[in-house]
């Protein structure tokens, strides 16, 4: 028996921990996977001792709100892993919760393996000390990472995104449209207010408003708003609520990847489902707020000038950005109706989105397992 500590934080986690369980358990069958986990790697067998939307916390002031719960969850696991004695440990992303626990096993003899690098290209670089003591192993998702972690030392391997493997490289937009049952005709906007409670908070009146601002434009537009629980769920119905005014707006439970695939235009929160919208070869506007004090810690530490996953990839803007003071309903409307009609800005993105992946088509799972149970075999 292979025992395997695994922790994810959020959505994104999920799926690629669900989709790295699957390929390592189709090459051994004598696998268990103990930690936090969400719908998709519990699925695949893993018994999460806590629930992972614990772990679903952003910016600096929600952390230290939620501290003490969090480094009570973090001793308990450490815990769990030691007296159970896992063979391995998995952390996938969430970095400021998994490199304590990464380091607290790699001390005691246990190999650690970090699952998706920490944005340290865009801030934060002086981690790599950190990392270098927490981790055995990285695996990293995007090509341009590997680097950073050779100059340091740390051991690295580029896997490519599963995304990218998953998605093919021409989409079939009529058939994801037939599948939600849309019209042809129909000006389909797909809006992700982010897969945190604390994001749909923060971003559901601003997509509510931004649909009320599109639809006075476009009779004929209806707006798919996909969401991973029923707590976002019912915080943006809530909102929706409040507005006093009927919209076409469908909101669905899960099918995040039908919304873009069938959608003329994507407006997303910041985070993975930018990449997903990019290799669907989406337009898209990229937007995020937050509370502002954490805002302003995060702009002064940026090294960058873009933030969403596309124009990183790309090097370049090639996606609109609308954060913060910028995300106002008016300029989301406006920008997202101006791309659709901006036919040699759609050329080019689409252009750019074909290059980035197939950058990062790699087979991802097999690459990663291949490399996880090296020591193992």
């Amino acid at each position: 028996m292979l025992r395997i500590g695994i922790v994810a934080g959020e959505a994104s986690g999920d799926m690629l921990g669900g989709l790295l369980m699957q390929a390592l358990k189709n090459k051994r069958s004598d696998i268990e996977f103990v930690g936090i986990a969400g719908p998709k790697m519990m699925r695949e067998g893993a018994q999460s001792l806590f629930p992972m939307e614990r772990l679903s916390v952003r910016g600096y002031l929600e952390v230290i709100k939620h501290a003490l719960g969090l480094m009570r969850i973090r001793r308990q696991l450490i815990k769990h892993f030691l007296n159970h004695r896992v063979d391995l440990f998995i952390g996938i992303d969430a970095p400021d919760f998994n490199f304590h626990i990464e380091k607290k096993l790699k001390k005691q003899g246990i190999k650690t393996i970090h699952y998706v690098s920490p944005s340290i290209w865009a801030w934060r670089k002086n981690r790599l000390n950190k990392i270098k003591r927490a981790v055995s192993h990285v695996l990293t998702l995007f090509p341009f990472e590997s680097a950073l972690y050779q100059e340091a030392g740390v051991p690295v391997s580029y896997v490519g995104h599963p995304l990218a493997d998953a998605i093919p490289l021409q989409p079939d937009t009529a058939a994801a449209r037939a599948a939600l049952r849309l019209k042809p005709t129909d000006l389909v906007v797909a809006m992700l207010p982010g897969s945190r409670q604390s994001e749909v908070q923060e971003h559901a009146t601003l997509f509510i408003q931004t649909a009320k601002k599109m639809h006075a434009d476009y009779p004929h537009a209806v707006f798919l708003v996909p969401f991973v629980t029923r707590e976002s769920k019912q915080i943006f119905e809530l909102a929706l609520f409040h507005e006093h005014e009927p919209l076409p707006i469908q909101i669905l439970f899960g099918h995040a990847h039908d919304a873009m695939h069938a959608a003329d235009v994507v407006i997303a929160a910041s985070g993975t489902a930018t990449l997903e919208a990019a290799l669907l070869k989406k337009p898209m506007v990229i937007t995020y707020r937050m509370p502002i004090l954490s805002w302003w810690v995060l702009k002064r530490m940026l090294m960058q000038p873009y933030v969403g996953l596309p124009n990183v990839l790309a090097g370049k803007f090639i996606v609109p950005e609308l954060l913060q003071h910028d995300a106002t309903p008016e300029k989301l409307a406006e920008t997202a109706i101006k791309l659709l009609s901006d036919t040699d800005a759609l050329e080019e993105m689409k252009a750019e989105f074909s290059k980035i992946h197939l950058s990062l088509k790699q087979n991802n799972a097999e690459k990663a397992s291949n490399m996880i149970l090296a020591d193992f075999s």
